[in-house]
């Protein structure tokens, strides 16, 4: 393990701090930590909402979810273009291009109109759902209105004043990105959300397989996920080949019969440990042994919803997305929490569910125990968590020892 570490410090991270340095990159990650304190309203909301599970006359917090991190692919699609410009030294302009963003992810949405006139929007599309439009849409808008900044109607040492100036040398970038989302949208009617979606549908073929249970899980909660891609983009996937197996398990079990299919939502629970990822471990680590403050904040921070399996304050505030030193550990944990997970069911250690339970924000522990109605199932989650732990421990300690110098350069520069 010290030889191990020794290599991903000496070796590893400096290559990979210079991927994370990327401007663009750099863009992205600033866009997700400036909307971080939605993420940690939306998550604790939903926490609370819990109780209305058991209280029915417990106050319904659930518009606050849906109006902080509920909106957070529309908070993205302004910050996005808004740091892009900003880290390729255009900061003057950064503001409109965030403005153009969000002008170009609102027509890329596909919104409808209505015959009195009123405007439409699926709602999951300018939340979780719609990150990967906002990210493409933030990411071609920056391009946009970097390479134009190049070409400038008034020059800096024009005595037009500076806001003046700006107005006119955004207005044709502005257009042109306009120009192209209404020719997507109204002209060849074709909308990213539902493109993307449709580039999934492949995957339903794999079906009940070892394969399909492995590479959807894997994709979705952690892969996409460490690119800041939310897991509800291919729910509609995940539900195809999950939702009528569930049903059919309950139906096989009802009639005495064998219950075989594995790939269920209730089965991904069983390594969702702290979220997609399994990043309870890391976020234990974060809060009670990590030697930079900054990360030890976020950690404890993160502590509870992570019990209760929301995991958007670390992935996102850690943060573990676009960071190649934590993305990989997570990507490890992606492949092997359905792997264990297909093996111990496939051959009855572990009971595969037979009931439809969504309760996926109890903790972890009470989940397992719930799904599987087993004491093994029980046992599953901390073979579960070990596995984990073991897997993001070094790379915990590489991460710790970089941020601990990045507070001390912000502390300098401070000074």
């Amino acid at each position: 393990m010290e030889r191990f570490t020794a290599w991903m410090t000496d070796s590893f991270s400096p290559k990979v701090n210079k991927i994370a340095k990327n401007p663009w990159v750099a863009a992205i990650q600033d866009s997700i930590l400036a909307a971080m304190p939605m993420v940690f309203i939306g998550s604790f909301a939903t926490i609370l909402s819990i109780v209305k599970d058991f209280w029915e006359g417990f106050p319904d917090f659930s518009m606050i979810s849906s109006f902080s991190f509920g909106l957070f692919s529309l908070f993205l699609a302004y910050l996005i273009p808004e740091a892009i410009m900003k880290r390729k030294g255009h900061a003057e302009v950064s503001k409109q291009a965030g403005l153009a963003g969000i002008a170009f992810f609102l027509l890329l949405v596909f919104p409808q109109f209505t015959a009195e006139g009123m405007i439409q929007f699926d709602f999951n599309t300018l939340g979780t759902g719609g990150m990967i439009a906002a990210l493409v849409s933030g990411i071609f808008v920056g391009f946009i209105m970097n390479l134009f900044s190049k070409w400038k109607f008034i020059g800096e040492d024009s005595a037009i004043p500076d806001f003046v100036a700006v107005w006119f040398n955004t207005l044709i970038p502005i257009i042109v990105i306009l120009l192209i989302g209404w020719l997507f949208t109204f002209q060849l009617e074709i909308s990213l959300y539902s493109v993307v979606n449709s580039i999934f549908l492949p995957l339903v073929n794999l079906g009940q397989s070892f394969w399909g249970f492995v590479i959807i899980f894997f994709i979705g909660f952690a892969f996409l996920y460490t690119f800041g891609i939310s897991t509800w983009v291919i729910y509609p996937v995940q539900s195809a080949i999950a939702l009528p197996a569930i049903a059919e398990n309950q139906a096989n079990f009802a009639a005495g019969q064998e219950v075989t299919n594995i790939f269920t939502a209730e089965a991904g629970q069983l390594f969702l440990i702290g979220g997609g990822g399994a990043t309870l471990a890391l976020c234990i680590m974060l809060a009670f042994m990590a030697k930079s403050q900054r990360l030890k904040m976020i950690g404890k921070a993160s502590l509870i919803p992570s019990i209760f399996n929301i995991n958007e304050p670390i992935v996102f505030g850690a943060p573990i997305a676009f960071n190649p030193v934590l993305m990989i550990p997570m990507w490890i944990n992606g492949l092997v929490g359905p792997i264990l997970t297909w093996i111990v069911l496939k051959v009855g250690l572990v009971p595969i569910p037979h009931e439809p339970f969504q309760l996926w924000y109890l903790p972890g522990p009470i989940l397992n125990w719930l799904v599987t109605a087993s004491i093994t199932g029980l046992i599953y989650f901390f073979v579960i968590f070990a596995a984990s732990w073991v897997i993001y421990y070094p790379f915990f300690k590489i991460y710790d020892k970089q941020a601990i110098e990045q507070d001390k350069e912000l502390l300098e520069e401070g000074e």
